[in-house]
This record gives C-alpha cells, sequence and structure tokens, in this order.
C-alpha cells in the first residue's frame, strides 16, 4: 500500500497530512510550487495528470486518485483501523453536516479573501469584496455557534476528523486576520497541541 499526498504547506493540505498523521498511516508527503512547471510543480504535466486543476491537495493511494481535503480525510478513514468518522446513522449524519458546513459556509470568506489578495490574477481582484468576506465570516460563526457546542471536542467526547476540519478552517481565519472569537482560538490551540498535529506542522516547516 502506497499513499502519497500532494500539497503545500499550511494550505488545505495540512488537514490531510494531520489525518494521515492520527491514523499512523506510513505515507510520503510531496510539496508542491503551486504555480510551478517544473518537476515539483502544480502545474507540471506529471502533476496536472493527477490533478487536472493543478490544486492542492491531491492523494494518490496506490493507483486511486482523490482530490477534494474533506473526501480524502473520508477516505483516510475508512482505510484506518481507528475510526475518526462516527459510524451510527446519526453521529455520522452530523459529522457530514458540520464537514459541509466548514467547506460551504465558514471556509468560503476566507478563500474569497485569498483569492482577491493573491490567488488569482491581479487585474481580477476586487479590493471591495474584503469587507463583506469579514461579514460573511461573522455570519457563519453565528450559524455555527447554533449549530454545534465546542466543548473539548466538537463531536461528543472524542476527537475526530471533525476537529481537523474546524480547528484548521480557525487558523487560516486567524492567519488572515479575521475577527475569531477566543473560545474557537482556544479550541484551535487545543487541537493543534496535539501530537499528529505538530508532528504534521513540522513536515513543511
Amino acid at each position: 500500500m502506497t499513499i502519497t499526498l500532494y500539497g503545500i504547506g499550511p494550505s488545505r493540505s495540512f488537514r490531510c497530512l494531520w489525518a494521515l498523521a492520527e491514523a499512523g498511516l506510513e505515507h510520503e508527503f510531496v510539496s508542491l510550487d503551486l504555480s510551478g512547471t517544473g518537476s515539483n510543480g502544480a502545474k507540471s504535466p506529471d502533476y496536472l495528470a493527477i490533478n487536472p486543476q493543478g490544486k492542492v491537495p491531491s492523494l494518490k493511494h496506490d493507483d486511486f486518485v482523490l482530490t477534494e481535503s474533506a473526501a480524502i480525510l473520508s477516505y483516510i478513514n475508512s482505510i484506518s483501523v481507528r475510526k475518526f468518522i462516527p459510524e451510527d446513522l446519526h453521529g455520522r449524519a452530523k459529522y457530514d453536516e458540520l464537514a459541509f458546513f466548514v467547506l460551504s459556509e465558514l471556509e468560503q470568506p476566507l478563500w474569497t479573501t485569498g483569492k482577491h489578495k493573491f490567488a488569482i490574477p491581479e487585474e481580477h481582484r476586487v479590493p471591495e469584496v474584503l469587507a463583506t468576506a469579514q461579514w460573511e465570516f461573522d455570519k457563519a460563526l453565528n450559524a455555527l455557534a447554533k449549530l454545534v457546542s465546542i466543548n473539548e471536542f466538537v463531536l461528543g467526547n472524542e476527537f475526530s476528523f471533525a476537529d481537523i476540519l474546524l480547528a484548521q478552517t480557525f487558523n487560516w481565519a486567524d492567519r488572515f486576520k479575521f475577527k475569531v472569537p477566543s473560545n474557537y482560538l482556544d479550541y484551535r490551540d487545543r487541537m493543534y497541541a496535539r501530537d499528529a498535529a505538530i508532528a504534521s506542522t513540522a513536515r513543511y516547516e
């Protein structure tokens, strides 16, 4: 079983690195140059054959390829002996609800900010959208408070991959200078203090 994760430092790739570490699955991490066309470039022919969008992360397990971070987390859970996603019907449904919320609501203002600050060509950037992104993020935080109650973990009494999705998104928001409530940053810090998170961070520093 050969697992290779292609990614770039503290991007969505980190979710997958962290999940692989939690699961104890041996893997290779290939750090890419997002705009590069050379051997380690995300725009190289070899990588575009794996991920035609030239984005990260991508996971290759033997000949099987996945290219969306939340789907990769679900796959890692499926091939792991230890389970990090609830297996009962309602528990799995609540995991999916939160995961889809993080992807569709909580992180989207952050990605909008990234796109209009550096990711898309300058001629397509709209600086005025940045204030709207903070408003959208605040709105998503209000919805999150009604969706879940964060104690030690976000779903029940055990760590799950939902904690990776949520903590990494709070970290992303903090890096982008969004206003994040202190209780959410405290939760992020607890999750990032896990051995697997520390080890995964060291992989790209």
